[in-house]
């Protein structure tokens, strides 16, 4: 087997983080072609793990198993996947025609690189590594298995395949293409889930709890900014103390898709979806003098590499000091941030800066992640990716 010896500086061996970059690597022994299985030892020669090799990616081994004795064999990748549906199964409702789960969320199941979700019968598979797009037929496979699924719908997100190197993949992998539109309910009310066109795998469960829980104290005007599916605003109507709500997206897309799910829900009275900027919007608002007792930040990640990060941590700084001057005294505050390299150290120093030039005395009510079928890993600190601060000023 190829041999990959890391440079005396590599650090991360002995956390089992499954991410070598090619900075980290002293040499390669032999000549591999990506997806190649690749044996990772480190400066001292002792036994690191067993990864996939992509010569084209910034992350040049993705490790899967740290066990000398369990090389990346067919019965390796069933195991995987079988453990990481079964975890599903402990605490999860059982699988119906309405509603959906993660099944796999990358680091997190010892899968880098792959998520998929369920929507009723169908599956959606996101795959953000090349290397492991050589193994993908035998995880659909063992996936179809465990979940008696109708199909199963690929896609790749275009930053990360022009990272990896990865061609555009996208469309039916496997069994019958989805329908249009997958109904998926969720705490009472009813979204119709776009496999083929929708924003990353669809739908955004891992905002599930968060939608529910945000509620319970929300109240009067609210503002739900980067709304993409209205659930946020639609929980609060329904399950909450909100009179009325204004929802904007950037995207088209997204408009039309809110604007039929507070329509089949019975609250496009209440409900108004705009078509806008979010930084745009506060703006306009702040200088119309415009309040609202109730704000949702709900950002696409804004910092997507390290390069970003400047600019991305800019982009929260500024939609949180904006969302300060147009909530009400006492008012609730709930922002988020879906960038893993984003901790919440760093974007808590970002909120409180915010309030320091917005003047307002920010208190953080509860500080809360993705639901439970996003597992975070402790190996790969990335993978702790959501924040979702509950929050008053």
């Amino acid at each position: 087997m190829i041999r990959v010896v890391t440079s005396r500086q590599f650090s991360r061996g002995a956390s089992r983080h499954p991410w070598l970059f090619d900075s980290a690597i002293d040499r390669v022994e032999g000549q591999p072609q990506v997806g190649d299985d690749v044996l990772v030892v480190g400066a001292n020669e002792k036994f690191l793990g067993y990864g996939l090799y992509n010569s084209s990616s910034r992350i040049r081994v993705r490790i899967y198993s740290w066990n000398e004795d369990q090389p990346l064999t067919e019965d390796f990748w069933r195991s995987r996947v079988r453990m990481a549906c079964d975890l599903r199964r402990k605490f999860m409702p059982a699988p119906t025609a309405l509603n959906g789960s993660r099944l796999i969320s990358s680091e997190a199941d010892f899968l880098s690189g792959l998520t998929v979700d369920r929507y009723g019968g169908w599956l959606l598979a996101q795959l953000g590594s090349h290397a492991l797009q050589s193994r993908m037929e035998l995880l659909v496979d063992e996936l179809m298995q465990q979940t008696q699924a109708s199909g199963c719908w690929l896609r790749t997100e275009k930053g990360i395949r022009q990272a990896e190197g990865m061609p555009l993949i996208d469309g039916l992998f496997r069994g019958e293409t989805p329908p249009a539109f997958i109904p998926v309910e969720e705490h009472g009310l009813v979204y119709h889930v776009d496999l083929v066109d929708g924003q990353k795998t669809g739908f955004y469960l891992d905002q599930r709890e968060n939608r529910f829980r945000v509620a319970q104290f929300a109240s009067g005007q609210m503002l739900d900014l980067c709304c993409y599916s209205a659930g946020f605003g639609m929980n609060a109507l329904r399950h909450g103390q909100v009179t009325h709500v204004i929802g904007v997206d950037t995207s088209k897309i997204a408009v039309e898709n809110a604007t039929a799910n507070v329509t089949r829900n019975g609250l496009a009275d209440r409900y108004e979806v705009r078509h806008g900027d979010a930084f745009e919007v506060l703006t306009e608002f702040r200088n119309q003098g415009v309040r609202f007792q109730t704000i949702v930040l709900d950002p696409p990640k804004l910092v997507k590499s390290r390069s970003t990060m400047e600019t991305g941590l800019k982009g929260y700084h500024s939609l949180n000091r904006l969302a300060l001057d147009v909530l009400e005294p006492q008012g609730t505050l709930v922002t988020c941030s879906c960038s893993g390299l984003v901790t919440h150290d760093l974007f808590q120093q970002v909120l409180r800066e915010a309030a320091w030039q917005a003047r307002r005395e920010l208190k953080i009510l509860e500080a809360r992640g993705p639901s439970p079928d996003h597992p975070q890993s402790l190996q790969c600190p990335e993978s702790n990716y959501l924040k979702c601060y509950i929050s008053t000023a």
